[in-house]
C-alpha cells in the first residue's frame, strides 16, 4: 500500500455541508468546533472538505477555532503581532516567515515535550494537573528566559543570513556596468 493510501485510510474525513454543519465519516455523527478543536488537541489525523466541491477546507476550519480562541478571555496574541503577521502577506519574506514561525513552535513544543519527560522521571507518571500548573508557574521565567535567549540567537543568525545574502548579491552584480550609488543624472 502507497504512503497516500495509508495517509487516506487512517485521516479522518470531516465534511462541512451548505448549511455550515461539519459531518464526521468515522463517527457519522454532525460536530461542531469545539469537537474539531478535541481532535486537535487529541492530535488526530483529520482533514475538512466541502461535501459538494472536495475542497479542502482544513486551515479554514482551523483559523475559525483560532478566532474563537483568540476572542475569548485569554488571546495568545497581541495586535502588534497580529499586524506584523498581516504586514509579511505578499511580502517577499512570507514563506520564509512562515517556515520561521513553524520551526520555532515545533522547537517551543520539543522543549514542551522535554519538560514533561522530565517531570514523569522525578515524579512518576502520577503528576495531576494541578502540580503540573504550579510547576510550571515556577518554571516560567526561566522557560522565558530560555525562550528570549533562543529568540535573541535566532535574531543574530538572521541577520548574519541576511548580511550573507547582501554580499553574495553585491558580489553577483559588480560584474554589470552599473554603479547603484552613482549620483542620478537630473536632466530627466
Amino acid at each position: 500500500m502507497t504512503q497516500a493510501a495509508k495517509d487516506a485510510t487512517t485521516q479522518r474525513l470531516i465534511k462541512k455541508y451548505p448549511n455550515r454543519r461539519l459531518y464526521d465519516t468515522q463517527t457519522s455523527t454532525y460536530i461542531t468546533l469545539t469537537d474539531v478543536k478535541q481532535l486537535v488537541l487529541a492530535n488526530e489525523d483529520f482533514q475538512v472538505v466541502d461535501a459538494k466541491s472536495g475542497e479542502d477546507l482544513t486551515r479554514s476550519i482551523l483559523l475559525q477555532i483560532i478566532l474563537e480562541e483568540e476572542s475569548g478571555g485569554m488571546p495568545m496574541f497581541s495586535s502588534g503581532m497580529l499586524a506584523q503577521i498581516i504586514r509579511f502577506y505578499g511580502h517577499a519574506m512570507q514563506g520564509v516567515m512562515g517556515t520561521f514561525l513553524e520551526k520555532n513552535i515545533q522547537a517551543f513544543m520539543d522543549i514542551q515535550d522535554r519538560m514533561a519527560e522530565q517531570s514523569k522521571g522525578m515524579y512518576g507518571n502520577q503528576v495531576a494537573p494541578e502540580a503540573w500548573a504550579q510547576f510550571m508557574n515556577v518554571q516560567t521565567p526561566v522557560l522565558q528566559n530560555m525562550m528570549n535567549s533562543y529568540i535573541d540567537q535566532s535574531k543574530n543568525l538572521f541577520v548574519q543570513m541576511q548580511d550573507q545574502m547582501q554580499d553574495q548579491t553585491r558580489s553577483m552584480f559588480s560584474a554589470f556596468p552599473f554603479n547603484p550609488n552613482a549620483p542620478k543624472d537630473s536632466k530627466k
